[in-house]
């Protein structure tokens, strides 16, 4: 199923989300202006690439800086417009249970860990990893465990006729996690079979976005079980089904 919504409102502007997805469009259009090999050199002097890290090390400043910086990179129209839609939907949710400062930690700690997951599995790898993707997948797994229960919409395919079906976060979610672990394992075995995509990024990022509002959410208080009851209550009320 494609996410395009979920019933689950917020209490305040998630500025920190809005932000992030202006710095991602805004890199994407300088990248655009590369050209193909430019581009193609950018990627290679400023994100991750998983040999130089092996050389370097992980406390190196320069290895660092291609961690945050890979976060902010897109190989193309489709790469960037799937992550920025996953984190309209669900990072508002994430930012508006923790806060500015946290949501901030969580995001960049999940793309740190992507990026560590996915060097362990190839360190000797000149290709490099760009995306947002792995920090995205930190917050889907908060948003699992936050809210496994709340109705996420979307297109699910039937034969060739999408619908709009709701169903659980959790299935959703879980769902998405489960083909990451298939696909990665998958490519171990099989090069041809991840098609240049960073599964063990994303498997690495969601863990420990997991694992993050697992152990914050018992130290930051949780809104009232009737205040959220009632938040979207209202939510409906003003006609947004």
């Amino acid at each position: 199923m494609l996410p395009i919504a979920d019933i689950n409102p917020t209490r305040r502007v998630p500025f920190i989300t809005y932000a992030l997805i202006a710095i991602n469009f805004l890199v994407f259009f300088w990248e655009l202006t590369l050209g193909d090999n430019g581009l193609q050199q950018a990627f290679i002097d400023l994100s991750v690439v998983p040999a130089n890290v092996s050389r370097l090390g992980w406390l190196n400043p320069e290895t660092l800086m291609d961690v945050v910086r890979s976060m902010f990179f897109h190989g193309g129209w489709a790469h960037i417009l799937g992550n920025m839609l996953y984190l309209w939907i669900f990072g508002d949710n994430i930012e508006d249970r923790f806060g500015m400062v946290l949501y901030l930690v969580l995001y960049f700690a999940a793309g740190f860990a992507a990026a560590f997951a996915q060097v362990m599995i190839d360190p000797q790898s000149q290709i490099p990893l760009v995306g947002a993707s792995g920090a995205i997948a930190g917050v889907l797994g908060a948003y699992a465990v936050l809210f496994p229960n709340v109705r996420v919409r979307g297109l699910a395919a039937l034969g060739r006729v999408s619908t709009l079906q709701e169903m659980p976060a959790l299935l959703v979610l879980g769902f998405w996690f489960v083909i990451q672990l298939v696909s990665g394992f998958g490519s171990l075995t099989d090069t041809s079979a991840g098609g240049g995509v960073a599964f063990f990024a994303h498997i690495g990022g969601f863990v420990i976005g997991a694992i993050i509002a697992f152990v914050l959410n018992r130290v930051v208080p949780q809104p009232p079980t009737d205040q959220r009851a009632q938040m979207v209550y209202d939510w409906r009320g003003r006609g947004l089904r």
